[in-house]
Parts: structure tokens; sequence; C-alpha cells
């Protein structure tokens, strides 16, 4: 979503609790089994296996070794390589109080998992919800990984938390961040299709491919606010405008205006009002938010003819944060390495000056 200011909604709302696996407990997630518990192919029984073992003992070191194997075949039966050097896909959310936001958050990210079978995908937000992305990035150890911001707009997260976070969890982990998600294409596309499904009307005889056809022309008194969460930044202001000149575009010319539910302006009513005053009373709200929330509910109330559901868990959605990563992975490899400068010649080590 676009650039929301912190704590964003009101309280009311608690937030997803996790709590830690009891000591002592085997987690099916362990890239690796106990130390103390050997392979079951080892070919000669470990030392300190005597050889009276209790049926108890040996049936918890099965379990154990089991569990472990469990943990490398995913939910459709394919082996996940634990040991791939490609770099996890981590998306970014924000977080909110209000609990479909994670849901749907979740939903999306199994729709990126069935797109890449084998891709490691993990979910961390800035603040509210967890896990938090500090613990994401902990919980990677060390490798690669690229952070793709679920949001619309560039703005405070994108150029200056994102950067921080992945700061600290270097040199451990190396981590890149992606590009925010607008504006693009398939944003358009989504936010279309839902307004589609709000029942904006798209005649009889569509022709072409989804992403070229046009319908008949709506009614002359017809127009569009694209509600956005705001930012201060005016680059996000920029980026949410972009995206309702593309949905204009899409919806073969109906004025489409931007608007905000915090932090800039002009807000969703007053967008409402200047299209009246253009006698574009048949207004619809799109809502450009990746999941439900507070804002999103507050500007859909504002609608006086449809409102569109949130983004959501749309395929659009997933694909495009494929996109980004793959970009962000890119324009990592074409980044020229740096150069190694060799020391001073008058530098010497320790080693050079001990006696001969």
């Amino acid at each position: 979503m676009t650039e929301p200011p912190h704590d964003p909604e009101p309280p009311g709302h608690p937030g997803l609790l996790v709590r830690p696996v009891p000591t002592g407990v085997l987690s099916l997630a362990d890239s690796s089994p106990p130390a103390d518990v050997p392979s079951l192919a080892d070919s000669s029984p470990p030392a300190d296996l005597a050889p009276l073992v209790s049926a108890g003992q040996l049936f918890t070191r099965i379990t154990a070794q089991l569990g472990h194997q469990l943990s490398t075949v995913a939910r459709n039966g394919n082996r996940r390589n634990m040991h791939s050097d490609t770099p996890a896909l981590v998306v970014v959310a924000h977080g909110s109080r209000d609990p479909r936001t994670l849901r749907t958050v979740t939903t999306l990210l199994h729709r990126v998992r069935e797109l890449r079978p084998g891709l490691d995908v993990r979910l961390g937000h800035i603040e509210i919800n967890a896990p938090a992305l500090p613990d994401t990035l902990a919980a990677l150890g060390s490798g690669r990984a690229v952070l793709v911001p679920l949001l619309l707009s560039r703005g405070v997260h994108v150029k200056r938390d994102l950067p921080a976070f992945a700061a600290a969890a270097a040199p451990r982990l190396e981590a890149g961040i992606a590009d925010p998600l607008g504006p693009h294409p398939l944003l358009v596309e989504a936010l279309y299709e839902r307004l589609v499904e709000a029942g904006w009307p798209t005649g009889d005889q569509p022709h072409g491919t989804p992403h070229t056809r046009r319908h008949r022309p709506a009614a002359a008194d017809t127009g569009v606010v694209l509600a956005a969460a705001g930012s201060r930044d005016p680059e996000s202001a920029a980026d949410t405008r972009r995206t309702a000149a593309l949905l204009s575009e899409r919806l073969g010319g109906v004025p489409v205006v931007p608007a905000y539910a915090s932090a800039a302006s002009p807000t969703v009513p007053e967008a409402l009002r200047a299209l009246a005053a253009r006698g574009r009373h048949r207004a619809a709200v799109a809502s450009y938010f990746t999941a439900p929330g507070h804002f999103a509910t507050r500007s859909a109330a504002a609608a006086p003819w449809i409102a569109a559901a949130p983004l959501g868990a749309h395929p659009a959605l997933a694909r495009l944060l494929l996109l980004r990563y793959e970009a962000a992975l890119t324009a990592s490899a074409a980044r020229p390495a740096p150069i190694a400068r060799p020391a001073p010649i008058a530098c010497l080590t320790t080693a050079a000056t001990a006696a001969p």
C-alpha cells in the first residue's frame, strides 16, 4: 500500500500473537536434525548408542529424524531445496490491526508460492504484526534475500526503513531491495477487475485481449476516485497520479481522480465533490490498498455509487511480486563487483615486521 503514517488505524483490534516454541520441542521447519540425532542412512551405530537401547529412546530418535526429513518436503509433495543458492523472497508488509489484513497477505503469499514452487518465500512486517521484518531476516541466517515491498508507491518505508533493516542484517545476510509495486500495468488490471466485480459497466461485447480490449464507453456522468493511503513524500503522490492516469486510460478515458485517506490531499470526499462539480455524479471508488483495513473501509463508505474491494490476493499482485523480485536480481547481477584495492606499499603487516 502507499506509505501510511505510523499507527494508521485506531486501536481496538489486537495484533496477532506468536507464541514461541517450548524449549526442547523439535520444529518440523528445522533445516537440520539435532546434533544428537543420527541419520537413518548411517552405516554404523553412533558411539553413544548403547547396544541395549530402550524402545522409548529408539522411538524418540526415529521420530526426530523423520521430522527432519518431512521438513524438506513441501505441501504439494515436492522436495524443497534446503541448500539452494537462490535468494529468498521476503515480502515486506506494513502491518495492520485489522485481522483481515494478515489473512489476505497470507493468501497472497500462498499464490506466490504456487507460481514459483521451490522458492523460499517469507513474510516480514514493518510494524504491528508478527513476524517482524528483523525476525524474518534473522531466521534466514546467512545467505541472500530480496526484500519486495508490499507497498504501492515510493515513500519513507521504501527509501529509509527497508535500507536500514537490510543494513542491520549485514554482513551475515546480503539483502537487496526491490522497487515498490506501483505504478505498473498489472496493478491497473487488478484495479479494473475489482471495479467490474463491484458493478462497473463493461458493455455486452468485449473484444481483444484482457490488457488491450476497450468496452463500450461509460456514461458521461461517471467518474472514479482512486483512494490511496497517502504519504507526505511527493514521489508517492506522483506514483499514485501515474496509476490514476493509467486506470483512466484502461477505462476508456473516464476521469480518475487520486485521493488520500491521510497525510495528503485531496481527501476522498473532496475528490468526489470535484467530480460532481464537473457533472460526474455517478462516481465509483477504486480501492488502491493491498488489503482490507481502516483506510479502505472508510474510503469505500464515502462512495455515492459503487466501491471496489481492495487489491487483496488478486493473482496480478502475486505475479507482480515475482516480477519485482526478478528485476531486483537482474539489477544486482548487472552491478559491477567492488574492486579490491591493494594495501599501500608502506603499510607493513605484523608478519612482515617480525624478526627473521
